[in-house]
């Protein structure tokens, strides 16, 4: 159990953390690039659904399917880099996505992949704040807009792998604005979370019995969200598509109870709860498909048409 100070900094860190997705006020860099696991690439930049300019990139296959990758809040398209000091907070050590994007293109896949508002190189959005998929949702659209009009994309087979924020974001946008996923066959969710346990374990991790309102009142104060709003659970109704969750079940910083009522709350007969076991780290999680891309890969193989 931290002191008092202790406890107030890494409170004021977690905070700033959450609200804008930054690590001492830093936006996490994208550090690597597919080149570097042998990947052709091509920078691309679109819009929001609200005209926010999202950086990302297009990773091309000889083949019609496509899968669109949503990334975790505090990372980017590369994933994240907890091996720098700075950064170090979160796990120490670095996730990268790359060696899952090598797996899914040497299995057939396209992808695209992009940094969300605030995060990595696309453009700030709403003042900086987090909305923890309750603002991010717009640029998921934004994506599908641009895979669906893109000349060598628009007639693809799209799936979609959607990460923590990501995946969050992607079942907000689903509930909004489920006539523009018309096209998308199938998703994978990995560590979809919901504000209130993340909070609850970390306060009571550094002794602040009080944490957990203070904590809504800052956040809050902040952007104009509580943080019971800040959770994909009913969201998730309105999703359509054969559905894989996966989680780490023994998350230090949160609880397996919040991942099964969200998988719960899933209504297609179709779907799937994966427990990733022998680590109680998050960040493992993240890097959990680049060990495992027959995951993802078997999922999507066996829904598209």
């Amino acid at each position: 159990m931290a002191n008092d100070t202790q406890a107030q900094a890494a409170f004021d860190q977690f905070v700033q953390l959450w609200t804008t997705g930054t690590t001492a006020g830093r936006r996490a860099p994208v550090l690597r690039r597919p080149d570097e696991v042998g990947l052709e690439y091509e920078d691309v930049t679109f819009p929001s659904m609200d005209g926010v300019p999202l950086e990302g990139w297009f990773m091309p296959a000889d083949s019609d399917r496509l899968v669109i990758h949503n990334h975790f809040l505090p990372g980017n398209r590369y994933g994240y880099p907890g091996h720098l000091p700075e950064f170090g907070g979160l796990g120490g050590f670095e996730v990268s996505f790359l060696p899952e994007y090598k797996a899914l293109h040497d299995a057939g896949y396209n992808i695209l992949a992009y940094d969300i508002r605030n995060h990595g190189l696309s453009g700030q959005g709403n003042g900086g704040i987090a909305g923890i998929g309750l603002l991010e949702y717009r640029d998921v659209i934004g994506s599908l807009r641009y895979a669906a009009t893109r000349p060598d994309t628009k007639d693809m087979t799209k799936v979609l792998l959607s990460v923590c924020l990501g995946a969050d974001s992607t079942v907000v946008a689903w509930s909004k604005h489920p006539e523009e996923f018309a096209e998308i066959q199938a998703m994978v969710m990995l560590q979809p979370v919901s504000a209130r346990p993340i909070v609850e374990e970390f306060v009571k991790a550094i002794g602040m019995p009080d944490g957990y309102d203070k904590f809504d009142k800052a956040v809050h104060e902040r952007t104009g969200f509580h943080l019971a709003e800040q959770s994909p659970a009913e969201h998730v109704k309105a999703v359509t598509v054969p559905t894989l969750v996966a989680q780490v079940h023994d998350d230090s910083m949160t609880r397996p109870e919040d991942v099964q009522s969200i998988y719960d709350a899933l209504p297609m007969a179709d779907k799937e709860l994966h427990w990733i076991r022998g680590t109680t780290r998050r960040f493992d999680g993240y890097n959990y498909f680049g060990e495992h891309p027959e995951i993802p890969i078997d999922w999507f193989n066996q829904h598209l048409k």
